[in-house]
């Protein structure tokens, strides 16, 4: 019997990155819907219905834990799903599994954000200012220094297994040109970046999708993602 499709609303941002990276290394079959962030598909009333925060990604999966379908949003929770769907990249004693959780957390909370925002000021800021460019670029240096020093110890970011924790940061760090990081500065990173690179599952995942998107300098663009438009009430 063949498994049921998950459906993916994506579109080739890191974070969107990392859930057709993770459906690659699972070997799930899946469908990638574009959800064009740039033109602001992101707030149509049927993409809502399953990411009411209006972020990509999402999915929908026929054949959820309890036979019925599930839908959910938030990257972060769609590894967890995924990994405990499949029994792959989470680890399944106690500690290690907590081990990779405060990982995935700390991508959630501090690399996508801080990540996030240096390329906002850096790149996308319709003024240049020098106090937000300094402080996320700092930002950005302080948390590579992290993962480097985690990386010190370990093959992986969680330990001696690639996980969802991997899965997670590398699509952040593949920007690191635009964030002002000199990826020479941090050997255990870069030495990690690019065994994780070189995984051909990730290879695959960073393809997808990839060929729609362009860059986003217009000003409908950035009225779009960082003007009223996102703050409208729907």
């Amino acid at each position: 019997m063949s498994q049921a499709h998950i459906d993916v609303y994506s579109w080739p941002t890191p974070n969107g990155h990392k859930v057709h990276i993770m459906l690659e290394e699972c070997g799930l079959p899946y469908t990638a819907h574009p959800v064009n962030i740039g033109k602001g598909e992101q707030f149509e009333p049927g993409f809502l219905a399953i990411s009411p925060n209006n972020k990509i990604p999402a999915i929908t999966d026929p054949d959820g834990p309890d036979g019925e379908p599930i839908s959910l949003f938030e990257s972060g929770a769609i590894l967890v799903y995924l990994a405990g769907k499949t029994g792959k990249l989470m680890p399944t004693g106690d500690r290690a599994r907590y081990d990779v959780l405060q990982w995935l957390m700390f991508q959630m909370g501090g690399v996508g954000p801080m990540l996030g925002q240096a390329h906002h000021f850096r790149l996308y800021a319709p003024e240049k200012v020098p106090y937000a460019i300094e402080r996320y670029t700092n930002e950005a240096k302080r948390i590579y220094g992290v993962i480097d020093r985690q990386l010190s110890k370990n093959s992986f970011v969680a330990g001696r297994s690639f996980s969802i924790a991997d899965i997670a940061i590398f699509p952040w760090l593949r920007s690191w040109e635009n964030q002002g990081i000199v990826l020479a500065d941090f050997p255990n990173l870069q030495a990690w970046f690019d065994t994780v690179a070189e995984r051909p599952a990730v290879q695959r995942g960073v393809k997808v999708l990839a060929d729609l998107r362009q860059p986003l300098t217009g000003e409908r663009e950035r009225e779009i993602l960082f003007g009223k438009a996102q703050y409208e009430k729907r």
